[in-house]
């Protein structure tokens, strides 16, 4: 007899629908799972008939073939076992067959029958809904997750004679009454702006950068603080909208790095090292999986050291800075990953690392500092809103007692200022200003004749490339936010022009 059940595969974060075909017939012992599945795929039928027979589950058939439809797509993973199974059980009259075709079922299982968590689940029970299921059968502890989709039944269950049972009395087993709630972001950072002494210009400047989720490149010695700085920046954003928890945790459901949480509650802060290769960066593989640019969806990704990264890692963030996602092609598919992040970088400057190499005293020949910052190539650097200037700290700052503003206060000003970015764009997939294209450029950041005049000047004398004019224009929008104003005054421009300096070299 043939048994179809309804579970769910992966391209990248997305799932798509896999109809799980068991064919039990008459003939030698055999099993076998066609379909393109992987080396864990293949295992299942040993963790399949365990479980079935530590769960008293007996006589199983001799001939068995498992088909995972579409067959000309590649299966990965452990989530596949709970549907072969209930397709067994169905030939064997444990379960209505006609009960199967009702839900989603995706858990793996354990050999004593105990449901265990797969990735990825947040987009199965978003396929599930789309597609018109009733309900989504997972293991207990992906329960919460699935429960961020409305509209769903969700039904997390502990092993595989609770799964019997719900297909035999669905009365009996009611789904999960999570609704929406959501863990909240812990506020107790050992981390702390007011510990900073001095850099009041390169707090500011991680102010109005945090405030819009521009991007911010800091320039200084060694010791300045500018890890210090960018450590802490965390504590100064803003919480998570909804619709943002929903992409970033699908990202971090789909590679498996939720753990035994049910969403992410803060942004994320990721900081690869600078031996990270193109792929962990990008994204890659075989089968792709997202990199770190992606990972840092809807958050920060710091690159420290910024010129010791390979040449063409740091080529490779050009399109995902500039179109917020990344396309990774293989032969036989391409696949796209959200990547809509704020890129934050420290760098030390050509004299400093000269410096350290051959002692005090030693100042970079042109051709030696024409080679140091060729490493960061001009498309990149014109991509980047912010340009601050770390100075080393003074001796009398140091031994100061005078307290710098805590990261309380300042994280209350861009809360602010976000609120008022969120109002302006409800109606579109915008969450700050950096992210505005042409038309919400031309819409939200009008200037009058003396901030035209103002800008004519700055784009002569610094030779401001068309996308540096529009960056500059969203910072300006930005500064205007923290200031409480809806029009953009020439202070605010003028602000945001010294933050474009790297363009006069």
């Amino acid at each position: 007899m043939l048994f179809r059940i309804a579970s769910a595969a992966f391209l990248g974060i997305d799932a798509y629908l896999v109809e799980v075909e068991v064919d039990v017939s008459a003939g030698l012992p055999q099993f076998v799972i066609v379909g393109l599945p992987d080396a864990a795929v293949r295992e299942s039928k040993e963790r399949v008939q365990a479980a079935l027979k530590n769960c008293g589950y007996e006589g199983m058939p001799s001939k068995v073939v498992v088909n995972l439809a579409p067959a000309n797509r590649r299966k990965e993973g452990s989530s596949f076992d709970l549907p072969i199974a209930l397709g067994l059980l169905a030939n064997l009259g444990v379960v209505p067959a006609e009960k199967l075709q009702d839900r989603l079922f995706m858990a793996e299982l354990a050999l004593d029958g105990r449901l265990k968590p797969s990735r990825g689940i947040l987009s199965a029970t978003v396929l599930a809904r789309n597609k018109g299921f009733q309900g989504i059968v997972v293991a207990r502890d992906n329960e919460k997750e699935a429960c961020l989709v409305e509209d769903i039944a969700v039904h997390g269950l502990e092993n595989l004679v609770q799964v019997v049972r719900l297909l035999r009395e669905p009365e009996a087993v009611p789904p999960a009454r999570h609704g929406l709630e959501l863990p909240a972001a812990s506020e107790d950072h050992d981390l702390d702006y007011k510990d900073v002494k001095g850099q009041a210009h390169a707090k500011r400047a991680l102010e109005v950068a945090s405030a819009g989720a521009h991007n911010l490149l800091m320039v200084g010695p060694p010791g300045a603080g500018k890890t210090m700085l960018a450590r802490r920046l965390p504590t100064i954003l803003p919480p998570l909208t909804f619709q943002e928890i929903i992409e970033a945790t699908q990202i971090y459901s789909a590679a498996g790095l939720l753990q035994d949480q049910a969403c992410l509650a803060a942004r994320p802060f990721r900081a690869p090292h600078h031996t990270a290769t193109d792929s962990a960066m990008i994204g890659g593989g075989f089968v792709p999986r997202p990199g770190e640019v992606s990972l840092a969806h809807h958050g920060v990704l710091f690159l420290d050291e910024l010129p010791e990264f390979r040449r063409r890692v740091l080529d490779g963030l050009r399109q995902p800075v500039e179109d917020g996602r990344v396309t990774i092609s293989r032969v036989w598919h391409s696949v796209t990953f959200p990547s809509r992040f704020m890129l934050v970088a420290a760098m030390n400057p050509c004299e400093e690392v000269l410096r350290g190499l051959a002692g005090a005293g030693v100042e970079c020949s042109e051709s030696q500092r024409r080679r140091y910052y060729s490493k960061i190539s001009g498309p990149l650097l014109d991509r980047i809103d912010i340009l601050v200037e770390v100075p080393a700290v003074r001796f009398h700052e140091v031994v100061g007692r005078a307290e710098s503003e805590s990261s309380e206060k300042i994280r209350a000003r861009v809360i602010a200022a976000r609120d008022r970015q969120l109002g302006r764009f409800r109606k579109k997939r915008i969450f700050a200003n950096a992210q505005m294209g042409p038309r919400e450029v031309k819409a939200h950041c009008k200037i009058d004749g003396e901030g035209e005049r103002l800008l004519e000047a700055a784009v002569n004398s610094l030779g401001l490339s068309a996308r540096g004019y529009d960056r500059i224009l969203k910072v300006a929008r930005t500064i205007a936010d923290l200031a409480g104003e809806e029009e953009i005054r020439p202070a605010h421009l003028a602000e945001a022009i010294q933050y474009r300096m790297q363009d006069r070299n």
